[in-house]
């Protein structure tokens, strides 16, 4: 009984505590080599993740992230570093408003005083087409000799690629004579027959082009004299820039 004792307290081995006790050592050091992998994250691996998201969001270089805006007054999402925009803009429009003064230089000849002006502005350059240019007093169907004046422009628009929008404007006066119940009624339907023209035949592309009736809330001068009230009955066509917000 003595040799069997003496055998059993030979036999080697460690308490069951020592080995909860490796195991739990050893995830804590696989959670500290782990914390030690993310704060050396290699550069060109993140970069290859980060194209990777991009591409499967369809969000551009360059373009703002949701951490590059911030608010505006308004509660509205802008840019926070506009700048490249506003040079991409700046370019755009430049282009345009060659083409567009050019072709209205070539039609000075063909028109009166005032009656097609072009403006520059931050959506994009805008060609003011009069009422005596295009229509009868209260009437929204286009003057036939003011369609050599459009098919020009229609040849213009075509030439290029950006989006067009087209607002018809009236002054403040009450409509007398006219089967349209009030200037927004005028207003859109001389819009929608200038977009017609230009969508005719192998006109421009329906897909590019956009009619606006305003009324008279858009007005270019003040509602005062009929010189004033003149210049408020036009069509705008709104050549929008290709990197303008609406």
């Amino acid at each position: 009984m003595a040799r069997k004792k003496k055998s059993e307290a030979a036999t080697p081995g460690a308490p069951l505590w020592m080995a909860t006790y490796g195991d739990m050592v050893t995830l804590v050091l696989c959670f500290f080599v782990l914390l030690y992998a993310f704060s050396s994250l290699d550069a060109e691996k993140f970069t290859a993740l980060s194209e990777s998201l991009q591409s499967a969001f369809n969000v551009m270089p360059g373009g703002p992230s949701p951490n590059d805006t911030q608010g505006d007054d308004n509660g509205g999402i802008t840019p926070a570093n506009p700048g490249n925009i506003e040079r991409r803009v700046e370019s755009d429009q430049t282009e345009v408003s060659r083409q567009v003064l050019a072709l209205v230089e070539e039609l000075k000849s063909e028109t009166k005083d005032d009656e097609i002006r072009v403006v520059v502005e931050e959506r994009g350059v805008v060609i003011s087409l009069s009422e005596q240019l295009l229509f009868d007093e209260g009437s929204a169907k286009i003057r036939s000799d003011a369609t050599r004046i459009l098919y020009k422009l229609r040849k213009m628009l075509n030439s290029i690629s950006n989006m067009v929008e087209i607002e018809g404007h009236t002054d403040s006066n009450l409509l007398r004579n006219s089967i349209y119940k009030d200037n927004w009624g005028l207003s859109a339907a001389r819009a929608s027959s200038v977009v017609s023209y230009l969508d005719n035949r192998d006109g421009v592309s329906s897909s590019r082009l956009k009619a606006v009736g305003m009324g008279s809330s858009k007005p270019m001068s003040p509602n005062d004299t009929e010189e004033h009230m003149s210049h408020n009955r036009r069509v705008d066509m709104v050549i929008l820039s290709k990197h303008s917000i609406h």
